[in-house]
């Protein structure tokens, strides 16, 4: 099939080598000049595992090419993915211009060669099938007008669906080759019935998996959700929201723990048994960041607010995340008593592991507070330290290379980030080093009884 995909970002490259992947004649577009120059030449302009072979074997097979052309792009592709960004606006409102000036141009470049689909992968308001139609036609009209009644030529037809994407950073090939669900929003039936050709061999599970992205066992077939456009794209803020009230549930329980003396771990683990729960995401720590969770949930609150509609698990959710990013440094006050004066190194600056992204990161939030009390700030990140560099000039934080250097004189270690790195730290070793012998894992990854057995003193969350 023929594709298009405009938005060579994180969620439109990986949505690119992908469908590449499967045998599809993908044609991925940016506006960045400079980033299809890198991608050309192989080269993705982000840290993601298994991303770089994938991008390479798309470009060695001839199924995956790059443009900053979208009418050449959209005049090939029978079906056509807007992937660009949807950044938060100051007032939690998602901001639409990227959308509504692609949409734009695809109704520029549409011809009546062929039906089209136009698929919205961002992540957009519930309503924005409607006004991605309306923006389409207005690029068609402005692009093409009408002649004369006797001249008047067939006209383009083109169908929007919505198609939310739920890939999780570090792990966003295998979440795109062995999706939990497919979700397709739509109300035409011809649109429909080329989306499910298009997903066939995900649903039937019956391609080839790489070696670097290799099948789950119980992964046989995949469900396909046909839905309305507007539950489509609200399916995608609800997944969104609901983790993210998980993760603040878990912490808002994990300072109760410390009150009463429980630990939360165990109770993750005795309420996560409950089919009915599930374990995943009631890990307790420094709380949620990346691009997703605050945005998602801010513009979910949005739209409510639009219909007055009150939302005050969404903001419990909020505030709790917000709140639970201090915790390391009350633990650092308890331990410390004085910060100022102090050197405190963090463990990991990307808000998950196997990913560089550095958007709503703890680390960032953390290293800030601890610079205006005083403190000294050194990090390290097994991959983004030339990343936060570039993103974050005015971050006046020292750049360690390795565990050692970030250990050395320092009064804590805290971990941020869950890096397999830092669970086999060579503790013994880093404890010589420290001036202070205070660790504080704002995970709850880290071997309690290695670290006190290196002579180092551990504080958790929640425990």
């Amino acid at each position: 099939m023929d594709i298009c995909v405009i938005g060579a970002g994180y969620v439109g490259l990986v949505t690119s080598v992908c469908f590449a992947y499967l045998g599809n004649r993908v044609v991925a577009v940016d506006a960045n000049p400079q980033r299809i120059a890198s991608l050309k030449k192989g080269d993705a302009p982000f840290f993601e595992p298994g991303l770089n072979e994938f991008l390479t074997e798309g470009i060695n097979s001839g199924f995956l090419e790059f443009t900053d052309n979208i009418e050449s792009a959209v005049k090939k592709s029978q079906v056509i993915f807007i992937a660009v960004g949807t950044p938060p606006l100051p007032n939690g409102e998602s901001d639409l211009s990227q959308v509504m000036a692609v949409a734009r141009a695809i109704g520029g470049a549409l011809d009546a060669s062929r039906p089209r689909v136009v698929v919205n992968k961002s992540t957009v308001p519930v309503g924005s099938g409607n006004w991605v139609e309306m923006l389409v036609n207005q690029g068609l009209q402005a692009m093409q007008p009408v002649p004369a009644r006797s001249a008047r030529p067939e006209s383009p037809v083109f169908s929007v669906v919505s198609n939310p994407e739920f890939l999780r950073e570090g792990s966003a090939i295998s979440d795109s080759l062995y999706p939990d669900r497919i979700v397709v929003g739509a109300s035409d039936e011809h649109a429909l019935s080329l989306m499910r050709q298009l997903y066939k061999p995900l649903i039937e599970q019956d391609f080839v998996a790489p070696s670097y992205a290799m099948r789950p066992a119980d992964c046989e077939t995949v469900p396909f959700i046909v839905t309305d456009v507007p539950s489509a794209e609200m399916i995608k803020y609800a997944a969104n929201a609901f983790l993210a009230m998980k993760i603040s549930f878990a912490n808002e329980m994990s300072g109760l723990c410390e009150k009463v003396g429980a630990d939360v771990r165990q109770i993750a683990r005795g309420i996560g048994l409950d089919t009915r729960i599930g374990a995943r995401f009631l890990n307790a720590g420094v709380g949620w960041g990346g691009s997703c969770f605050g945005k998602d949930v801010s513009a979910l609150m949005q739209v409510a607010h639009e219909y007055s509609y009150p939302t005050p698990l969404l903001q419990a959710t909020v505030a709790v995340n917000d709140r639970q990013r201090l915790v390391v440094i009350k633990k650092l006050q308890a331990e410390l008593k004085i910060i100022k004066g102090r050197t405190v190194s963090l463990m990991g600056l990307s808000f998950k592991p196997d990913t560089d992204d550095l958007r709503d990161a703890p680390s960032l939030t953390i290293a800030r507070q601890l610079i205006k009390m005083g403190a000294t700030v050194k990090v390290y990140d097994p991959v983004c330290n030339d990343t936060c560099r570039k993103l974050n000039p005015d971050l006046d934080v020292i750049y360690c290379d390795n565990l050692r250097d970030l250990a050395r004189a320092s009064d804590a270690l805290v971990l941020v980030t869950e890096w397999n790195e830092f669970k086999t730290s060579p503790w013994p070793e880093l404890a010589q080093l420290m001036r202070t012998k205070l660790v504080i894992d704002g995970r709850n990854v880290l071997s309690q009884e290695e670290v006190q057995e290196a002579g180092l003193t551990y504080r958790g969350v929640g425990h």
